[in-house]
């Protein structure tokens, strides 16, 4: 259920179509035969079913953490350690225990009563893109809003009421991106300096033929695990996060 409201939310028209989607259209021919047609409606959903995915890795906080993670494995020097499977993993929980505030909203305030029969599908979905809003849109900067809304025309955007949702997903995706980069970077420095002292020692003693990759990778990843690197990462990706 959690899923069709996302679909519906990024294709309205599925939302104020006919209650329910004919899978199958049965049409009396004039010499007294049948032809059978499949509704079209089916394939616009299945479409939205592909498209998903990268529906709630943008829309969520995703992509920062996993860039961040890449980052680090990066800086680290431990080339496929821990693999892309486990850094994808650690971005997928670590962006459901963020997102879950967000979701339980979602879920109370239109899931629950749609279930309930208390409101209708397009109540349901109105009250469903609030909570997906306020969190995208206190993630993203300005200065991005005002570049898509001048690329698309729409510059004369009061309130954050009257910017589109298909503003708000690419500005958001590009903060998201740019802060994701600010972290990364950050993260860098220390093991940046220690490669750099690694080779200037390397290069004093005259061992040049030496990977200086090779001496740094022990120190790196004993400053690492001095200063609880997992959770000092992983705490600040998760505070980094904030609501309007």
């Amino acid at each position: 259920m959690r899923n069709l409201l996302l679909i519906l939310l990024l294709f309205p028209s599925l939302a104020y179509a006919q209650p329910g989607l004919d899978v199958l259209s049965v049409i009396d021919n004039q010499d007294g035969g049948q032809t059978y047609t499949l509704s079209i409606k089916i394939f616009f959903l299945m479409t939205a079913l592909t498209l998903l995915p990268a529906a709630v890795l943008m829309m969520t906080s995703f992509t920062r953490i996993i860039i961040v993670l890449a980052i680090l494995r990066q800086a680290l020097g431990t080339a496929q350690t821990p693999s892309s499977q486990v850094l994808i993993g650690l971005a997928l929980f670590l962006s459901f225990f963020i997102m879950t505030p967000v979701i339980d909203e979602i879920y109370k305030g239109s899931v629950q009563p749609y279930l309930d029969e208390q409101i209708t599908i397009s109540e349901a979905l109105g009250h469903a893109e609030f909570p997906i809003r306020e969190f995208m849109l206190a993630q993203t900067r300005e200065t991005d809003i005002e570049l898509f809304a001048t690329i698309s025309g729409n510059e004369n955007i009061a309130t954050e009421a009257d910017i589109p949702f298909s503003l708000i997903v690419p500005a958001f995706v590009t903060s998201e991106l740019k802060t994701a980069f600010q972290i990364g970077f950050l993260i860098f420095i220390p093991f940046l300096v220690i490669d750099l002292v690694v080779a200037s020692v390397l290069m004093s003693m005259g061992m040049m033929m030496l990977s200086p990759l090779i001496i740094s990778f022990p120190f790196k990843l004993m400053l690492f695990v001095l200063v609880d690197g997992w959770a000092l990462i992983m705490g600040t990706l998760a505070s980094s996060f904030y609501f309007a």
